[in-house]
């Protein structure tokens, strides 16, 4: 089996492509603006023609869409997140018209989320972000597409290679920065949100399992830990993992989303119904992953 991988040196796509890399009989062709990438790519500028020329020559049975902007202005998540897909669709409508699509969405699509009532895939997207309104036009431009596809909606990932512009991701490198300093001090946010966790193996394993679907498959499928968690706790923990030792501070003015999204969780059970899936890591699982990937290697400068 032959998977196109669009992203495959990002967080996530370095994971989904190493999952299905592991998987008997499959090739994983990485596509990107990489230079490690097999076929250059930039869903942002490409135009269909181009990318269907691509698409003809690599024959993937599947492709797994990775690729997306997280930060920037509205321009760049707009011409990633929202155009980028529609692209995509468009030129394997063209050029691999039975290939299965995966795209991978965002949990930031629904926006706002009612305290104790995780999200189904039925909920109303509500974004406020300019990030989560771009990801949801990527969504209803494969799920319109005609195309054999699926969007899983993914919830906040977590894991080795968490990049730091996420708060995982910098609290990680802010505690390799602190030490064992029982006088260093972390002053972060408003830590009060909920958000719901997941690992990014276990976002791999879903996209792993939704390729090889032998059957058609909902259009949206919400993949994310099931529950949510205080992201305090996160913090806490990741503290914990890190032996840490001095004193952490909330300052009001966490960011704008956070206030806006108090809470967010999402119902996983279509996802146990049509792909067989559920997590299979803890939020400690995932932290201790991510404080690992973090350590220096042989031959990194110390400063």
């Amino acid at each position: 089996m032959r998977i196109l991988v669009l992203g495959f040196t990002g967080y996530l796509g370095g994971h989904v492509a190493g999952h299905l890399r592991a998987l008997a009989g499959v090739r994983v062709l990485g596509a990107g603006r990489s230079p490690a990438a097999e076929s250059g790519i930039d869903l942002a500028t490409a135009q269909a023609d181009e990318l269907a020329r691509i698409l003809a020559d690599a024959a993937p049975d599947a492709v797994v869409n990775c690729a997306g902007a997280t930060g920037g202005d509205a321009v760049t998540l707009t011409e990633v997140n929202a155009r980028g897909p529609a692209v995509l669709c468009a030129a394997l409508r063209k050029a691999a018209p039975t290939a299965r699509l995966v795209h991978l969405g965002s949990a930031a699509e629904y926006g706002p989320g009612i305290p104790d009532l995780p999200a189904t895939e039925s909920a109303p997207t509500r974004p406020l972000s300019m990030y989560g309104a771009t990801k949801l036009a990527g969504t209803v431009a494969v799920t319109t597409s005609g195309l054999d596809a699926v969007v899983l909606r993914v919830g906040n990932p977590v894991g080795a290679g968490a990049p730091a512009a996420g708060l995982p991701g910098r609290v990680a490198g802010l505690l390799r920065e602190a030490g064992h300093d029982p006088g260093a001090v972390l002053r972060l946010g408003d830590l009060s949100a909920y958000r719901d966790f997941v690992d990014a193996r276990d976002v791999a394993r879903a996209a792993a399992l939704a390729v090889s679907a032998p059957r058609p498959l909902p259009d949206v499928l919400n993949i994310g830990g099931g529950r949510a968690v205080p992201v305090r706790d996160l913090v806490r923990v990741l503290a914990r993992v890190a032996g840490f030792r001095g004193r952490i501070e909330e300052h009001g003015g966490g960011s704008a989303r956070s206030a806006q999204v108090s809470w967010q969780c999402s119902d996983v059970t279509a996802a146990a119904e049509a792909l067989g899936w559920r997590p299979s890591y803890t939020l400690d699982d995932s932290l201790a992953a991510l404080w690992t990937a973090t350590a220096p290697r042989e031959g990194d400068r110390i400063p």
